[in-house]
């Protein structure tokens, strides 16, 4: 089995060991409403890139398929069924795309359980997150949690210029339902669509990892409460 393969097996099973301590701990609730709110605030954060036609789609994906508050569990269950015959599958840099997710999904989930853990019975707001952001004392893996996305954006670019991608992704639509994997195949149909007509990827990608990364900066580096830089997000209704 090749190494991609094998690191998709890592983090379907990490991840599924920390959907159990989830549920042990009774702190379903509180992920979704972190993860809310983190969506919340991503969407101000690069609300120009939500607001344009070109770069919408793009964003919707991310939103929903990989930062939201989103249940993958029978995405999940779908791909630990077809790991094995995934190689055949689908090209090398599809199975890199669907790896870096995978693992985007497997740190966020980390990261917002101690998150979570840090709140306690706090509700979140700007402040509470400012505050339990920088107590999880965690800067590497945010940082690798920035990188990974900005690799994803990379790879998913180069996805879509495979020859004939578009064709087996249509063709492949009913077998899939059939096999029981119809969950993976919307995921990866999503990705695929949502980055067709995306042109120039570092258009999109470049002023989110950019902010990202400072905005991560600067809660670090914040001296107390009155340099939060996180915008009010408690108003915004998620569409």
């Amino acid at each position: 089995m090749s190494n991609t393969l094998e690191k998709i097996i890592q983090h379907l099973q990490e991840t599924e060991r920390m959907n159990l301590l989830i549920a042990q701990h009774d702190l379903t609730e509180s992920i979704k409403k972190l993860q809310t709110w983190q969506t919340k605030r991503l969407l101000i954060t690069h609300d120009d890139l939500w607001q344009s036609k070109r770069f919408k789609p793009a964003m919707q994906f991310f939103v929903d398929e990989l930062y939201g508050p989103k249940d993958f569990s029978q995405r999940d269950i779908e791909l630990a069924r077809v790991v094995p015959k995934m190689g055949k599958i689908l090209p090398i840099k599809g199975l890199i795309s669907l790896e870096a997710a995978l693992r985007l999904n497997c740190l966020s989930l980390e990261l917002d359980i101690a998150l979570v853990q840090e709140l306690g019975s706090e509700e979140i707001s700007r402040s509470s997150y400012f505050d339990c952001y920088r107590q999880s004392d965690n800067k590497p893996k945010r940082e690798e949690q920035i990188q990974l996305l900005e690799n994803l954006g990379l790879d998913l670019a180069q996805v879509v210029k495979i020859t004939g991608i578009s064709a087996i992704l249509l063709l492949s639509r009913k077998p899939a339902k059939i096999a029981g994997v119809k969950s993976l195949h919307e995921f990866l149909e999503k990705g695929f669509k949502s980055f067709k007509k995306l042109g120039e990827v570092h258009d999109f990608i470049d002023p989110i990892i950019n902010r990202e990364r400072e905005l991560m900066h600067s809660l670090y580096s914040a001296k107390g409460p009155s340099e939060n830089p996180l915008p009010e997000v408690d108003n915004l209704r998620l569409k």
